[in-house]
C-alpha cells in the first residue's frame, strides 16, 4: 500500500500541470477549442456601406483573411451578418452586445460613439471608411413624381418623413441649419426606407428624405421625384466601420483582416463596375440601373478606406450639427477615431496607405472613352451620357445629341433600355436621363448641338432664361434631330 501511494504521490504535480496546461488551452484565443462568433451588422438597402458588408459577405473575402496561425491556430469563426435598413439599429445591438462591428453612414456614426461615450464603460472606435462623396451626394430628398414641389423652400409646414438618426437625418438636419430654420419648419416624422418609399408612392406624405440609394430608387420606379441632394449642403459625405473597443483589443488581428476584405472589396467593385452592380443586384434586390449610379463611371461613390485628415474635420462639423439640434450631447470624435489598423491591412497587402490618403476624387471611375457613335474621345464628363440596353454593354456617349440618336435607335428597333445617364451641367451629379432636365439653344442642328442637362427644374430655368434657351424634358430632347 506504501509502495502504491508512493507511485501515485510524485505524478500528482504532472497531474497539476497538465490540468492547467489544458485549462490555457481552453481559455486561449485561437486554439482548437474555441469558437470565436464575429457579429457584424451591415445595411444592403445601402450601397455605401457594400464594400464593408454584402460585397466582402458575398465574396466571402473575410474568410480569405481571417488569421489561422500562431494564436489563432486551429480557431474556428462563427460569422454572424445581421442586416439592417438603417443605422441606428445596428448601434443599439452593439450595445448590446451582440454584434461587434457596424457599418453606416456618417453621422449614424456619431451617434454610435456618442452612444458609447454615454455609458461607464463601454466605448468604439471608428476604424477607417468604405466611401465617399466629396461634394455629399448619396442622400436626397424625394416628393411624388407629380407634387408641385421643386425646391426645400416650399416643404414649409408639409410632412417629411426620414428615418431618424440616419445619415439623411442629418443632411436635413444641416439643410435646416443652413437656412437658419428650426424644426417646426415642417411636420418630421420617423419612417424606414421601406416605409418611406411606399408612403411616397401612395402619396400619404409630401416628401421623404434617405439615404443612398433610396432617392435614386423611387426615381427609377418612377413614383418620385428628387427635389433635394446632398451635394447641396456642401459637406462631403461619409461611410465606414465601427468596432466595438472591447472587441478590438482582444482581437486586432480579426479586425485588420476584416479591414483588408474592404480593401479588396473595394477594388473589385471599381474594376468592374458593371459586373459588380449585377452581381450586388442579385445580393440586394436594388436594381443594378441603380447601383450603376453610384459604382459606375463618374458615379455618385467614391470607394476608399483610408481616413484622410479631411474626414476627421467633416466628422467634427456634422457633431456640432447633431448637437445643435439636440441629437446628441457631445462626442469626443478625433480621440475614437484610429486608423493605425487600416494602415497596418494596407501593409499585409502591399500597398501604399499615405499616398492614398492624400488622394481624393469624385467618381467610383472617370467618365472616359470614345462616343459609341462617332469615336469621338469625351472631353468634357458633364456633356457626356451613357446608355444602358438590355443584353449589351453600357456604351459611352461624348454628347447628349449622340445620346439622344441612340436612344432613338434603340427604340426604333424594339431594342429595351434598362437605362440612360446624364450628368447635371453645373456639378457633374450622374442622374438618370429621364429625370433630368435639359436646355437647348436656337433651333434645328444648332439646339440638338447645345443641348444640357440640369438635375434641378429652377436651374435649367434660370440657364434657359440667361442663355436664349429652352426647358425641355427628355421626350422632347429626343425630338430635336439626330446629330450629323
Amino acid at each position: 500500500m506504501e509502495r502504491y501511494v508512493a507511485m501515485i504521490k510524485p505524478g500528482l504535480p504532472v497531474l497539476l500541470a497538465l490540468l492547467a496546461a489544458a485549462l490555457v488551452l481552453v481559455s486561449e484565443p485561437g486554439t482548437a477549442q474555441e469558437t470565436i462568433r464575429i457579429g457584424i451588422g451591415h445595411q444592403s438597402l445601402c450601397t455605401d456601406t457594400y464594400s464593408g458588408g454584402i460585397t466582402v459577405k458575398q465574396l466571402g473575402l473575410l474568410e480569405k483573411h481571417l488569421p489561422r496561425v500562431g494564436r489563432y491556430a486551429g480557431a474556428k469563426y462563427d460569422i454572424v451578418w445581421e442586416d439592417y435598413t438603417s443605422g441606428p439599429p445596428i448601434t443599439s445591438q452593439m450595445l448590446a452586445g451582440k454584434l461587434d462591428i457596424g457599418v453606416m453612414g456618417d453621422y449614424p456614426l456619431l451617434v454610435n460613439i456618442a452612444r458609447f461615450q454615454e455609458t461607464n464603460s463601454l466605448r468604439s472606435v471608428i476604424v477607417s471608411m468604405t466611401g465617399y462623396n466629396m461634394h455629399g451626394s448619396g442622400n436626397s430628398i424625394v416628393v411624388p413624381a407629380d407634387a408641385p414641389i421643386y425646391k426645400f423652400e416650399e416643404l414649409r409646414g408639409k410632412k417629411v418623413s426620414v428615418p431618424f438618426g440616419s445619415a439623411a437625418h442629418g443632411m436635413l438636419l444641416k439643410a435646416l441649419v443652413d437656412r437658419g430654420l428650426t424644426l417646426d419648419f415642417f411636420t418630421m416624422i420617423n419612417q424606414s426606407p421601406p416605409i418611406g418609399a411606399t408612403s411616397i408612392q401612395e402619396k400619404k406624405i409630401d416628401a421623404h428624405a434617405d439615404f443612398c440609394p433610396w432617392g435614386e430608387l423611387m426615381e427609377f420606379k418612377g413614383f418620385g421625384r428628387k427635389i433635394f441632394d446632398g451635394s447641396q449642403t456642401s459637406i462631403a459625405y461619409l461611410h465606414g466601420p465601427v468596432i466595438r473597443k472591447d472587441f478590438l483589443g482582444k482581437h486586432p488581428e480579426i479586425v485588420v483582416a476584416y479591414l483588408k476584405a474592404i480593401v479588396e472589396a473595394n477594388e473589385w467593385i471599381t474594376k468592374n463596375p458593371e459586373e459588380a452592380t449585377m452581381k450586388q443586384e442579385q445580393w440586394t434586390s436594388i436594381p443594378k440601373e441603380v447601383l450603376y449610379l453610384y459604382f459606375g463611371r463618374g458615379g455618385f461613390l467614391t470607394l476608399d478606406a483610408t481616413i484622410k485628415p479631411k474626414w476627421v474635420e467633416v466628422l467634427k462639423y456634422d457633431a456640432t450639427v447633431l448637437q445643435k439640434m439636440g441629437i446628441i450631447k457631445q462626442a469626443d470624435v478625433e480621440g475614437f477615431i484610429d486608423d493605425r489598423f487600416i494602415r497596418q491591412a494596407y501593409r499585409e497587402l502591399g500597398r501604399d496607405y499615405t499616398q492614398d490618403q492624400r488622394v481624393m476624387v469624385a467618381g467610383t471611375s472617370p467618365m472616359e472613352g470614345k462616343d459609341a457613335i462617332t469615336g469621338v474621345p469625351i472631353k468634357d464628363p458633364r456633356t457626356a451620357g451613357e446608355l444602358w440596353v438590355k443584353g449589351e454593354p453600357i456604351k459611352p456617349y461624348a454628347s447628349l445629341a449622340t445620346l439622344m440618336t441612340a436612344l432613338r435607335d434603340a427604340e426604333q428597333t424594339s431594342r429595351a433600355v434598362n437605362a440612360a445617364y446624364v450628368f447635371d451641367q453645373p456639378t457633374g451629379l450622374k442622374l438618370f436621363a429621364h429625370r433630368a432636365f435639359y436646355v437647348a439653344g436656337g433651333s434645328g442642328k444648332a439646339a440638338i448641338a447645345s443641348l444640357v442637362a440640369f438635375a434641378w427644374k429652377e436651374e435649367a430655368e434660370t440657364f434657359a432664361t440667361r442663355n436664349g434657351g429652352k426647358v425641355l424634358s427628355l421626350e422632347e430632347a429626343k425630338k430635336l434631330g439626330a446629330a450629323k
